[in-house]
C-alpha cells in the first residue's frame, strides 16, 4: 500500500540531456501547468502499475493519492479500508506483540473477577429468597426482601389465576360442543327409529329423550309411550265387582 500527498514531481530537464530518454532531476516543478500535466501522467501510470501488480502477483494493493488541491484518487483490489485495517494490525502485531498479550491477560483477569463476584451475589440472593443465610441481614434488608417476596407472590397468583380462568373457559367451550353433538346424535337416532316404525307398519311411538333426572352421558334410553296398544294381562285380573268397589272407595 502506498500513500502520496501530491509528491509526484518532475524536475526540469537537465541542460546536458542527451538524445533519447535521459535522467530527470527529481525536484519540484515550478511551472504550474507543467506540474499539473506531470501529476496526471504519473498518477495514471501509478494506478496502472498498482492494478497490474494486484492481478499478476495476486497481491492485496491499496493506493491513495491526494492532489495539491486536496482531491482524492485511490485504487484497491479489495477495499481501501480493509487493507488499512490489515496494515494497522500487522504493524501493531509486529511491534507490540508482548504488550498486547499482557493487556489481553489483564483484561481477561478483570472480567473473570467481575464474573466471580456476580456469581457470588446471585448465590447469596437465591439463598436469601429460600429463607436461608438471613442472620447477616439487617432489619432494612429483611424488609426489602419481604417486599420483593410479596410482589413476586402477587405476580405468581395473578398468573395462576389467568391460567385457571383460561382452562375453565376452554372446558366450558368443550362442554357446549359435546352437548351440541349429543343433541345431534339423539335427533339422528330418533329419526332412524321413526323411519323403522314407518317401514314395519303402525306401532308404538318411541321417544329417545332420556327420563327426567338422567343425563345423556349415562347411556341411551328408549321410552315407550304407547303401552295402551299392547294389552298386558297383569293389569286386568280384577273382576267387575272389584272394580266397582274400588271406584266407590
Amino acid at each position: 500500500m502506498a500513500f502520496f500527498q501530491d509528491q509526484s514531481m518532475e524536475g526540469s530537464l537537465s541542460p546536458q540531456r542527451k538524445m533519447g530518454r535521459g535522467k530527470i532531476e527529481i525536484k519540484r516543478i515550478e511551472n504550474t501547468t507543467n506540474r499539473q500535466v506531470t501529476f496526471c501522467k504519473r498518477r495514471n501510470g501509478l494506478l496502472k502499475k498498482a492494478y497490474e501488480l494486484s492481478v499478476l502477483c495476486d497481491a492485496e494493493v491499496a493506493l491513495v493519492v491526494f492532489s495539491a488541491r486536496g482531491r482524492l484518487y485511490d485504487y484497491a483490489n479489495n477495499s481501501v479500508k480493509g487493507t488499512i485495517e490489515r496494515y494497522n494490525k500487522a504493524c501493531s502485531g509486529s511491534s507490540d506483540t508482548g504488550s498486547v498479550s499482557e493487556l489481553n491477560t489483564q483484561f481477561y483477569q478483570q472480567e473473570a473477577a467481575k464474573l466471580r463476584a456476580l456469581i457470588s451475589n446471585l448465590q447469596n440472593s437465591n439463598s436469601q429468597m429460600r429463607g436461608e443465610s438471613l442472620s447477616s441481614m439487617s432489619l432494612r434488608e429483611l424488609k426489602n426482601l419481604e417486599t420483593k417476596l410479596e410482589r413476586g407472590m402477587s405476580r405468581i397468583r395473578s398468573q395462576k389465576n389467568e391460567l385457571l380462568f383460561a382452562e375453565i373457559e376452554l372446558m366450558q367451550k368443550r362442554e357446549i360442543g359435546l352437548n351440541h353433538k349429543n343433541q345431534c346424535l339423539r335427533a339422528k337416532m330418533a329419526e332412524t327409529v321413526k323411519q323403522m316404525n314407518l317401514v314395519n307398519g303402525a306401532g308404538p311411538d318411541y321417544d329417545l329423550m332420556p327420563p327426567h333426572g338422567h343425563s345423556c352421558d349415562s347411556g341411551d334410553y328408549l321410552h315407550v309411550n304407547g303401552l295402551h296398544h299392547q294389552p298386558n294381562h297383569q293389569y286386568h285380573h280384577y273382576s267387575r265387582q272389584d272394580q266397582t268397589t274400588l271406584q266407590l272407595g
